[in-house]
């Protein structure tokens, strides 16, 4: 299953499945048009002279014009978007490339001109005039006329698309909104469902004493996606446990560590064979089980309008408030715990992304570029205590008190002036404010709990 979704990603990302398709479909609709013309048609057709009524020579003449469009029309749509895959690889970053090329506007746009062209061409292929025997296709080429007007829309419409994509609330938009659907499947459980990660212990199982056998990586590159259920039904086979050394979106070395199998003999090459192929890696990363990179993505956009050359800080505080509804849909959700047990037996010792580590991925390095950028350390702040409004754990609230705690350190190092400052105290004293609220109501609450007979 991990071949085949990795197989179904590429093929989405590329610029010539899709256009592949509608091609075949020009090709089919040219056929059966033809074949409907000469299966006796022309006799109804006749009725309408003016729409229906072109010689050989003309419907040529239409016909090999709308072809010769449509390939002009196709090299300026290639030109068009090598362009904007220029400028936003140079303006943000090259890691939303892919975001572009999996566009389906694109990859239709460009398969309904290679399309009509197809279309044309079958059609020209088709009229015989002279001592031929004269056959013109009517049907096929008033639709072929038809089609032709539709690809003038589609060229409009994917100017006025081109201009839109390419801003930078677009681009920040369409990753944050990938991450969430991401967050959402990863992740269905609001808290308070289940075990999750802060109910970790890690004393509950004497894995020290155990021989751990290493199964090595079978290629170099990203981690993109586990079947989580095939390594617990190994595990649960082979009456093991199965300890991921790396995760989702890490990058792995051929012949290097993968995961470690609790056995007393080495695994046989079957286990192995079952285990890697249980891990999909790749050249690059993936938003669908690896939302820590849509995340990235957005705080590497981040960063490249931060730096010196652009200095662009509305690009950046937009940034921050998407990656504050990214953390937010996050704080509510119950992370799963990295233990997984099967009828009371620990199975598997999964490797995945936690709330103070996506926490961190967001805001680290976006705070460690903001030196002396006021309204990005205010934005920042105020994100932490939205956030906070909407997680009940206490341990999460101290990650975001902890980095409330450095921001407060980075404006008394980096911010010279008394207002400066004054604003950042202000607004530092409200979100601790509501951070020591928070945590006091929920001790409360926990109290009033044990108070309570069982």
């Amino acid at each position: 299953m991990n071949k085949f979704n990795q197989l179904w990603s590429n093929l989405r990302s590329s610029f010539w499945f899709m256009p592949s398709l509608i091609v075949l479909a020009g090709i089919a609709l040219a056929t059966v048009l033809i074949e409907a013309d000469s299966a006796g048609s022309d006799r109804w057709l006749a009725q309408w002279p003016r729409l229906f009524g072109a010689g050989p020579e003309g419907a040529r003449v239409m016909m090999s014009t709308i072809a010769g469009s449509m390939m002009s029309v196709v090299g300026v749509t290639f030109s068009m978007i090598l362009v904007v895959l220029t400028l936003a690889s140079s303006q943000y970053t090259s890691r939303i490339l892919r975001n572009f090329m999996r566009s389906r506007v694109t990859q239709v746009v460009l398969g309904i001109f290679a399309g009509i062209f197809t279309y044309c061409l079958i059609v020209l292929r088709s009229i015989r005039g002279g001592n031929e025997g004269a056959f013109v296709p009517s049907l096929a080429v008033f639709f072929g006329f038809m089609l032709a007007l539709g690809g003038v829309g589609t060229l409009m419409f994917f100017i006025h698309h081109i201009a839109s994509s390419i801003q930078a609330s677009s681009i920040i938009a369409s990753v944050a909104e990938e991450t969430m659907a991401s967050i959402d499947r990863l992740f269905p459980e609001r808290l308070g469902q289940g075990p999750g990660e802060d109910d970790d212990d890690q004393t509950l199982y004497p894995l020290s004493k155990r021989y751990w056998r290493i199964v090595p990586a079978m290629q170099s590159g990203y981690i993109q996606s586990v079947n989580n259920a095939a390594l617990l039904r190994l595990a649960r086979d082979r009456k093991t446990i199965v300890r991921m050394e790396h995760g989702i979106g890490e990058f792995v070395v051929q012949n290097t560590m993968l995961v470690s199998l609790a056995l007393e003999d080495p695994p046989d090459q079957e286990t192995i064979a079952a285990v890697q192929a249980a891990f999909s890696i790749s050249r690059h990363r993936t938003v669908d089980q690896d939302a820590a990179f849509g995340v990235r993505q957005i705080v590497d956009v981040a960063l490249k309008a931060l730096s010196p050359g652009i200095n662009d800080t509305t690009t950046a505080v937009m940034c921050v408030d998407y990656l504050t509804t990214i953390i937010a849909r996050i704080a509510p959700l119950q992370i799963p715990s990295s233990r997984r047990y099967e009828d009371g037996e620990l199975r598997v010792i999964a490797k995945g992304p936690g709330f103070e580590s996506l926490l961190a991925v967001a805001f680290d390095q976006i705070r460690s570029n903001a030196k002396g950028d006021v309204a990005i350390m205010l934005r920042m702040l105020g994100a932490l205590q939205t956030i906070a409004g909407l997680t009940a754990s206490p341990h999460r609230r101290q990650a975001l008190g902890a980095h409330v705690h450095w921001i407060a350190e980075l404006a008394d190092r980096t911010l010279a002036s008394a207002h400066d400052r004054a604003r950042i105290d202000t607004r530092l004293k409200r979100v601790y404010e509501a951070l020591e609220a928070e945590l006091a109501l929920y001790a409360r609450e926990e109290k009033d709990l044990r108070r309570i007979p069982e």
